[in-house]
Protein backbone atom coordinates (compact mmCIF):
# COMPACT_ATOMS: atom_id res chain seq x y z
CA UNK A 1 0.00 0.00 0.00
CA UNK A 2 1.26 3.42 -0.96
CA UNK A 3 0.63 6.69 0.93
CA UNK A 4 0.46 9.80 -1.23
CA UNK A 5 0.29 13.30 0.24
CA UNK A 6 0.86 15.51 -2.80
CA UNK A 7 -2.07 16.26 -5.15
CA UNK A 8 0.35 16.51 -8.07
CA UNK A 9 1.87 13.12 -7.24
CA UNK A 10 -1.61 11.59 -6.93
CA UNK A 11 -2.58 12.90 -10.35
CA UNK A 12 0.66 11.64 -11.95
CA UNK A 13 0.08 8.19 -10.48
CA UNK A 14 -3.54 8.15 -11.67
CA UNK A 15 -2.42 9.08 -15.18
CA UNK A 16 0.07 6.21 -15.16
CA UNK A 17 -2.71 3.82 -14.21
CA UNK A 18 -4.90 5.20 -16.97
CA UNK A 19 -2.17 4.69 -19.57
CA UNK A 20 -1.83 1.08 -18.46
CA UNK A 21 -5.57 0.53 -18.78
CA UNK A 22 -6.17 -0.08 -15.06
CA UNK A 23 -9.59 0.73 -13.65
CA UNK A 24 -9.55 3.06 -10.66
CA UNK A 25 -11.97 3.20 -7.75
CA UNK A 26 -12.22 5.98 -5.18
CA UNK A 27 -13.65 6.02 -1.67
CA UNK A 28 -13.63 9.62 -0.36
CA UNK A 29 -13.52 9.81 3.46
CA UNK A 30 -12.65 12.19 6.26
CA UNK A 31 -10.88 9.41 8.13
CA UNK A 32 -11.48 7.86 11.52
CA UNK A 33 -12.58 4.83 9.56
CA UNK A 34 -15.17 2.29 10.70
CA UNK A 35 -16.85 -0.76 9.18
CA UNK A 36 -19.16 1.47 7.15
CA UNK A 37 -16.15 2.95 5.35
CA UNK A 38 -14.62 -0.47 4.87
CA UNK A 39 -17.83 -1.71 3.29
CA UNK A 40 -17.37 1.05 0.69
CA UNK A 41 -13.84 -0.18 0.01
CA UNK A 42 -15.18 -3.69 -0.58
CA UNK A 43 -17.93 -2.33 -2.81
CA UNK A 44 -15.51 -0.45 -5.03
CA UNK A 45 -13.17 -3.46 -5.23
CA UNK A 46 -16.07 -5.58 -6.48
CA UNK A 47 -16.73 -2.96 -9.15
CA UNK A 48 -13.21 -2.61 -10.50
CA UNK A 49 -11.87 -6.13 -9.94
CA UNK A 50 -8.68 -7.45 -8.40
CA UNK A 51 -6.55 -5.86 -11.13
CA UNK A 52 -7.98 -2.39 -10.47
CA UNK A 53 -6.57 0.28 -8.18
CA UNK A 54 -8.46 1.31 -5.04
CA UNK A 55 -7.78 4.77 -3.63
CA UNK A 56 -9.08 5.88 -0.23
CA UNK A 57 -8.79 9.60 0.36
CA UNK A 58 -8.51 10.76 3.97
CA UNK A 59 -9.05 14.49 4.25
CA UNK A 60 -11.02 16.49 6.81
CA UNK A 61 -12.26 19.10 4.37
CA UNK A 62 -12.52 22.49 6.12
CA UNK A 63 -14.81 24.11 3.57
CA UNK A 64 -17.73 21.82 4.40
CA UNK A 65 -17.71 22.81 8.08
CA UNK A 66 -19.55 25.89 9.30
CA UNK A 67 -17.92 28.45 11.64
CA UNK A 68 -19.41 26.86 14.78
CA UNK A 69 -19.05 23.21 13.75
CA UNK A 70 -16.61 20.56 14.94
CA UNK A 71 -13.70 20.96 12.46
CA UNK A 72 -11.01 21.32 15.12
CA UNK A 73 -12.21 18.36 17.17
CA UNK A 74 -13.33 16.05 14.37
CA UNK A 75 -11.90 12.61 15.30
CA UNK A 76 -8.62 11.69 13.67
CA UNK A 77 -6.44 8.58 13.91
CA UNK A 78 -4.35 8.23 10.76
CA UNK A 79 -2.23 5.32 12.02
CA UNK A 80 -5.33 3.25 12.69
CA UNK A 81 -6.87 4.29 9.37
CA UNK A 82 -3.77 3.19 7.48
CA UNK A 83 -3.75 -0.15 9.27
CA UNK A 84 -7.40 -0.77 8.34
CA UNK A 85 -6.80 0.23 4.72
CA UNK A 86 -3.81 -2.05 4.45
CA UNK A 87 -5.83 -4.97 5.79
CA UNK A 88 -8.53 -4.29 3.16
CA UNK A 89 -6.03 -4.36 0.29
CA UNK A 90 -6.25 -0.65 -0.55
CA UNK A 91 -3.65 0.32 -3.15
CA UNK A 92 -3.23 4.01 -2.31
CA UNK A 93 -4.26 6.19 0.62
CA UNK A 94 -4.35 9.82 -0.46
CA UNK A 95 -3.74 12.15 2.50
CA UNK A 96 -3.39 15.76 1.28
CA UNK A 97 -3.19 18.84 3.50
CA UNK A 98 -5.11 22.10 3.45
CA UNK A 99 -2.31 24.19 1.98
CA UNK A 100 -2.20 22.07 -1.17
CA UNK A 101 -5.92 21.43 -1.52
CA UNK A 102 -6.73 25.13 -1.07
CA UNK A 103 -3.63 26.97 -2.27
CA UNK A 104 -3.12 30.54 -1.17
CA UNK A 105 -5.07 30.41 2.08
CA UNK A 106 -3.93 29.94 5.65
CA UNK A 107 -5.36 26.50 6.48
CA UNK A 108 -6.01 27.54 10.07
CA UNK A 109 -7.85 30.79 9.51
CA UNK A 110 -8.48 31.64 5.88
CA UNK A 111 -10.01 28.54 4.32
CA UNK A 112 -13.53 29.96 4.62
CA UNK A 113 -12.40 33.31 3.21
CA UNK A 114 -9.21 32.53 1.29
CA UNK A 115 -7.24 35.29 -0.40
CA UNK A 116 -6.37 33.49 -3.61
CA UNK A 117 -8.48 30.34 -3.68
CA UNK A 118 -11.74 31.53 -5.20
CA UNK A 119 -13.22 28.76 -7.35
CA UNK A 120 -16.04 26.64 -5.94
CA UNK A 121 -18.49 24.11 -7.37
CA UNK A 122 -22.11 24.80 -6.42
CA UNK A 123 -25.15 22.60 -7.03
CA UNK A 124 -28.23 24.81 -6.79
CA UNK A 125 -31.29 22.56 -6.50
CA UNK A 126 -30.83 19.31 -4.59
CA UNK A 127 -28.59 21.01 -2.03
CA UNK A 128 -31.11 23.59 -0.84
CA UNK A 129 -33.18 21.69 1.74
CA UNK A 130 -32.38 19.57 4.79
CA UNK A 131 -28.58 19.58 5.25
CA UNK A 132 -28.27 22.54 2.90
CA UNK A 133 -30.79 24.59 4.87
CA UNK A 134 -29.32 23.61 8.23
CA UNK A 135 -25.68 24.02 7.13
CA UNK A 136 -25.73 26.69 4.38
CA UNK A 137 -22.09 26.38 3.20
CA UNK A 138 -21.82 22.61 3.63
CA UNK A 139 -22.58 21.35 0.14
CA UNK A 140 -20.46 23.98 -1.58
CA UNK A 141 -17.53 22.51 0.33
CA UNK A 142 -18.56 18.94 -0.47
CA UNK A 143 -18.99 19.42 -4.21
CA UNK A 144 -15.79 21.44 -4.48
CA UNK A 145 -13.61 18.90 -2.71
CA UNK A 146 -15.21 15.94 -4.50
CA UNK A 147 -14.65 17.63 -7.86
CA UNK A 148 -11.01 18.16 -6.91
CA UNK A 149 -10.65 14.52 -5.85
CA UNK A 150 -12.13 13.38 -9.15
CA UNK A 151 -9.60 15.52 -11.03
CA UNK A 152 -6.71 14.18 -8.96
CA UNK A 153 -7.59 10.48 -8.70
CA UNK A 154 -9.31 10.15 -12.12
CA UNK A 155 -11.59 7.34 -10.90
CA UNK A 156 -13.80 5.19 -13.06
CA UNK A 157 -15.98 4.48 -10.00
CA UNK A 158 -16.52 6.36 -6.74
CA UNK A 159 -18.50 4.91 -3.84
CA UNK A 160 -20.49 6.90 -1.29
CA UNK A 161 -22.57 5.73 1.66
CA UNK A 162 -26.35 5.88 1.71
CA UNK A 163 -26.31 7.34 5.23
CA UNK A 164 -25.49 10.67 3.57
CA UNK A 165 -28.40 10.34 1.14
CA UNK A 166 -28.60 14.00 0.14
CA UNK A 167 -24.84 14.23 -0.31
CA UNK A 168 -24.86 11.25 -2.68
CA UNK A 169 -27.73 12.79 -4.65
CA UNK A 170 -25.90 16.12 -4.94
CA UNK A 171 -22.69 14.43 -6.09
CA UNK A 172 -24.59 12.37 -8.67
CA UNK A 173 -26.21 15.54 -10.01
CA UNK A 174 -22.82 17.30 -10.18
CA UNK A 175 -21.38 14.35 -12.10
CA UNK A 176 -24.28 14.40 -14.54
CA UNK A 177 -24.35 18.15 -15.04
CA UNK A 178 -20.58 18.61 -15.40
CA UNK A 179 -19.95 15.43 -17.43
CA UNK A 180 -17.48 13.82 -15.05
CA UNK A 181 -16.55 10.40 -16.51
CA UNK A 182 -17.11 8.58 -13.24
CA UNK A 183 -19.76 6.11 -12.10
CA UNK A 184 -21.26 6.94 -8.69
CA UNK A 185 -22.24 3.96 -6.57
CA UNK A 186 -24.28 4.42 -3.38
CA UNK A 187 -23.68 1.59 -0.91
CA UNK A 188 -26.12 0.64 1.89
CA UNK A 189 -25.88 2.17 5.35
CA UNK A 190 -24.02 -0.04 7.81
CA UNK A 191 -25.54 -0.14 11.28
CA UNK A 192 -24.55 -1.20 14.77
CA UNK A 193 -26.49 -4.16 16.20
CA UNK A 194 -28.90 -1.74 17.93
CA UNK A 195 -29.69 0.08 14.67
CA UNK A 196 -27.49 3.16 15.12
CA UNK A 197 -25.88 4.11 11.80
CA UNK A 198 -22.11 3.86 11.89
CA UNK A 199 -20.47 7.27 11.95
CA UNK A 200 -17.09 8.69 12.92
CA UNK A 201 -18.95 11.11 15.18
CA UNK A 202 -20.28 8.22 17.26
CA UNK A 203 -16.96 8.51 19.10
CA UNK A 204 -18.41 11.55 20.85
CA UNK A 205 -21.29 9.53 22.31
CA UNK A 206 -20.02 8.67 25.76
CA UNK A 207 -21.92 7.37 28.78
CA UNK A 208 -25.71 7.71 28.59
CA UNK A 209 -25.53 9.47 25.21
CA UNK A 210 -24.74 6.31 23.24
CA UNK A 211 -27.99 4.44 23.98
CA UNK A 212 -29.94 7.66 23.39
CA UNK A 213 -28.56 7.79 19.84
CA UNK A 214 -30.97 4.96 19.06
CA UNK A 215 -33.70 7.59 18.88
CA UNK A 216 -32.86 8.22 15.22
CA UNK A 217 -33.36 4.55 14.32
CA UNK A 218 -36.50 4.42 16.44
CA UNK A 219 -37.82 7.48 14.57
CA UNK A 220 -37.28 5.76 11.23
CA UNK A 221 -39.02 2.64 12.49
CA UNK A 222 -41.93 4.67 13.84
CA UNK A 223 -42.42 6.40 10.49
CA UNK A 224 -42.36 3.05 8.68
CA UNK A 225 -44.95 1.66 11.07
CA UNK A 226 -47.26 4.68 10.71
CA UNK A 227 -46.99 4.61 6.91
CA UNK A 228 -47.76 0.88 6.81
CA UNK A 229 -50.65 1.16 9.28
CA UNK A 230 -52.30 4.02 7.41
CA UNK A 231 -52.65 1.96 4.25
CA UNK A 232 -51.98 4.23 1.29
CA UNK A 233 -50.96 7.64 2.65
CA UNK A 234 -50.65 9.52 5.93
CA UNK A 235 -50.11 13.30 6.35
CA UNK A 236 -46.42 14.09 6.75
CA UNK A 237 -47.17 16.60 9.50
CA UNK A 238 -48.86 13.89 11.56
CA UNK A 239 -45.78 11.65 11.31
CA UNK A 240 -43.49 14.57 12.16
CA UNK A 241 -45.57 15.31 15.26
CA UNK A 242 -45.23 11.71 16.44
CA UNK A 243 -41.48 11.80 15.89
CA UNK A 244 -41.22 15.02 17.90
CA UNK A 245 -43.11 13.31 20.72
CA UNK A 246 -40.65 10.43 20.60
CA UNK A 247 -37.69 12.82 20.74
CA UNK A 248 -39.23 14.77 23.62
CA UNK A 249 -38.98 11.59 25.66
CA UNK A 250 -35.22 11.47 25.10
CA UNK A 251 -33.61 13.92 27.59
CA UNK A 252 -30.46 14.69 25.60
CA UNK A 253 -31.93 14.71 22.09
CA UNK A 254 -32.84 17.82 20.11
CA UNK A 255 -34.36 17.69 16.63
CA UNK A 256 -32.65 19.74 13.94
CA UNK A 257 -34.98 18.64 11.14
CA UNK A 258 -37.10 15.76 9.95
CA UNK A 259 -38.28 15.67 6.34
CA UNK A 260 -40.22 13.42 4.00
CA UNK A 261 -39.35 13.83 0.34
CA UNK A 262 -39.26 12.35 -3.13
CA UNK A 263 -36.03 10.30 -3.45
CA UNK A 264 -35.40 11.54 -7.00
CA UNK A 265 -36.12 15.28 -6.73
CA UNK A 266 -35.55 15.63 -2.95
CA UNK A 267 -38.63 17.88 -2.89
CA UNK A 268 -40.73 17.69 0.33
CA UNK A 269 -44.02 15.79 0.19
CA UNK A 270 -47.14 16.40 2.25
CA UNK A 271 -48.30 12.78 2.13
CA UNK A 272 -46.19 9.88 3.32
CA UNK A 273 -46.53 6.54 1.54
CA UNK A 274 -44.56 3.49 0.53
CA UNK A 275 -41.41 4.64 -1.30
CA UNK A 276 -41.26 8.05 0.39
CA UNK A 277 -37.78 8.91 1.61
CA UNK A 278 -37.27 10.18 5.15
CA UNK A 279 -34.26 11.97 6.60
CA UNK A 280 -33.57 13.53 9.96
CA UNK A 281 -30.81 15.25 11.89
CA UNK A 282 -30.74 15.12 15.68
CA UNK A 283 -28.37 16.54 18.27
CA UNK A 284 -27.63 13.93 20.93
CA UNK A 285 -25.91 16.02 23.53
CA UNK A 286 -23.61 18.21 21.43
CA UNK A 287 -23.18 15.60 18.69
CA UNK A 288 -25.18 16.06 15.52
CA UNK A 289 -26.20 12.78 13.88
CA UNK A 290 -28.03 12.15 10.62
CA UNK A 291 -29.91 9.17 9.26
CA UNK A 292 -32.41 8.31 6.55
CA UNK A 293 -34.48 5.48 5.15
CA UNK A 294 -36.98 4.69 2.45
CA UNK A 295 -40.38 3.90 3.93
Amino acid sequence: MRIVTSPAAMQRLARQWRRRGARVGLVPTMGYLHQGHLSLVRAVRRRIGLEGKVVVSIYVNPTQFGPKEDLSRYPRDLKRDLRLCRAEGVDVVFVPDDAEMYPGGNPKSEIRNPKSFSTYVVEEKLSQGMEGASRPTHFRGVTTVVAKLFNLVLPDVAVFGAKDFQQAAVVKRMVRDLNFPVKIVVAPTVREPDGVAMSSRNKYLTGELRPQARVLWRSLQLARKLAATAGQTVPANRVKARIRQLLNGCPNARLDYVEFFDPETLLPVTKVQRGTQMALAVFVGKTRLIDNAQL
